[in-house]
């Protein structure tokens, strides 16, 4: 998807406003304080925004932090020239160390957002296991999934459809990529890179070898779920696959 999202756009804005805004309010202070205490506090808006925003959004708020603490809190005042040799190795170190340590938050954002993420998965795939070993029946199964599918990939509906095939829709795989098939001509298979197509997406249920129908997914306009998420899409469809296999219900290969 072309641009940035609006969250990364506003992590810009901040990365750009918020050490201004610290060197500013520093700023009556400026004779009273060490260099080295206005760098710290400026390091400590650097994490700030990189906590909430994205690595560009870290290394932004670490140069305009490098910039401002140069333009307001060393002499000469007002100008991009520092006079004093330590303010100097201050303002250097600023740069490095808010780099650093904004790199270091993003990091540590992404980690945790990943192992809440994975958890919320899981529990996902152990509910759907939980239900089939209480002997619910295939058509719960199929509704429980056809919610978590909703909630998962963020979908405006998700209906689900018996039998056979009708119709030529884009399909999610059992990789995690929207296949869209070939075109007349086409020698290779296209796929979506990154965006939802439009209209609806099919993800097939499969049990034992048998197609027994298909997740008809209605996604909002926008970028795909991660990878993660579509892999675990694919997980619950097998699941319900699984359950309309052991039932008996007739099949369409």
């Amino acid at each position: 998807m072309s641009g940035y999202r609006l969250h990364d756009r506003i992590a810009l804005i901040a990365a750009l406003a918020a050490p201004f805004l610290v060197a500013l309010a520093l700023v009556p202070f400026r004779t009273t304080l060490s260099a080295t205490n206005t760098a710290l506090v400026l390091v400590v808006a650097v994490v700030a925004v990189a906590a909430l925003g994205t690595r560009t959004a870290g290394a932004l708020a670490a140069l305009s932090a490098a910039a401002w603490f140069d333009f307001l809190l060393t002499r000469p005042y007002g100008r991009f020239t520092i006079s004093d040799a330590n303010d100097i190795q201050t303002a250097v170190l600023l740069l490095v160390v808010g780099l650093i340590v904004s790199q270091l938050a993003v990091r540590a954002r992404r980690l945790q957002r990943s192992v809440i993420t994975g958890a919320s998965d899981l529990s996902r795939l152990e509910g759907t296991a939980r239900l089939v070993e209480r002997g619910g029946s295939p058509e719960a199964v199929v509704e429980h999934v056809r919610q978590d599918l909703v909630n998962l990939l963020g979908l405006r509906a998700c209906r689900f459809a018996y039998g056979s095939l009708l119709g030529r829709l884009p399909r999610l795989e059992h990789d995690g990529n929207v296949w869209s098939g070939h075109d007349t001509g086409q020698a290779e298979a296209a796929y979506w890179p990154d965006e939802w197509p439009e209209g609806e997406t099919e993800l097939r249920a499969v049990g034992g070898g048998h197609y027994y129908g298909r997740f008809l997914l209605e996604p909002a306009p926008g970028p795909l779920p991660s990878l993660q998420a579509r892999l675990v899409a694919v997980a619950l469809a097998a699941q319900a696959g699984a359950a309309l296999d052991t039932s008996g219900l007739s099949h369409r290969d």
